[in-house]
């Protein structure tokens, strides 16, 4: 098992220059990853600066070495597919090949998102990662969908891993379409029950999750709270640590010890 910690770029420290020097923190204490929440005003609050998370994952990729990082989530549908295939490519070579691309639907209240049901923003999402997908072949790319078309088009940069820049998928995990969805790509950072009444996703969730997805592949999935030893018995690949909006030192005290030891 691998373990990571997550945070939103909001706040005081929490620049592009500052989650580069935690980056740093993080990886030096031992973590095997470090994630950001894709916010462009941080849970809909303006009280405190929210940073483009992706400027701060290009500076993070640069101070660091051999950490993984990436989004937990991204949601799609507030993005252009195109640009950010384009973006994920120069991020993974940045890296070095260490990025991972979460991805969800977004809040249906986002204020950048307005009047678009789940469902909408649920279809929106999947010709989405299904654009992302045939872009990063390198290859013409032709699509016909509802929300997106393209006729011909090209991005001849490639990503460093192969098959592709592994993709997670977030959302609540009891809901069917999720649970298909996740089933589909590369790995699950889903949650359990609504956003706003969560429930602790259980190691039995996990061994489900994975016997349905079967031998197929690589298939990573990522929890937090609970028994990391537990569920790593169950097959979970990686266990998060949030750390919510704090001071700088707050935050680095959290990072500093180091990941748990199973």
């Amino acid at each position: 098992m691998k373990f990571s910690v997550t945070v939103g770029a909001v706040g005081a420290g929490r620049d592009p220059r500052g989650l580069a020097d935690l980056a740093r923190a993080v990886e030096a204490a031992g973590w095997d990853g470090m994630f950001l929440e894709d916010y462009l005003v941080y849970q809909g609050d303006a009280s405190e600066p929210t940073y483009d998370p992706w400027i701060c994952l290009a500076a993070m990729a640069t101070a660091t070495s051999r950490i993984t990082i990436g989004t937990t989530v991204t949601p799609l549908p507030r993005r252009s597919p195109w640009k950010l295939a384009a973006e994920a490519v120069a991020l993974d070579h940045l890296s070095n090949g260490r990025f991972v691309l979460g991805v969800g639907i977004g809040d249906p209240g986002d204020p950048f998102l307005p009047g678009l049901t789940p469902k909408v923003l649920a279809e929106m999402l999947d010709e989405s990662l299904t654009v992302i997908d045939r872009l990063w072949t390198g290859r013409p790319v032709s699509f016909a969908g509802e929300h997106y078309q393209l006729d011909g088009v090209q991005l001849t940069a490639r990503p460093v891993q192969e098959p592709r820049i592994p993709i997670w998928v977030g959302g609540d995990l009891l809901v069917p379409a999720v649970r298909r969805r996740i089933l589909r790509w590369d790995g699950s950072c889903a949650y359990k029950g609504r956003t706003d009444a969560p429930q602790q996703l259980m190691p039995d969730d996990v061994r489900r999750l994975l016997a349905e997805r079967g031998a197929s592949g690589r298939f990573d999935v990522k929890v937090s709270g609970g028994d990391p030893a537990a569920f790593a018995a169950a097959g979970a690949t990686w266990w998060g640590r949030w750390i919510p909006p704090t001071g700088v030192e707050d935050t680095f005290a959290v990072v500093r010890p180091g990941p748990p030891t199973l």
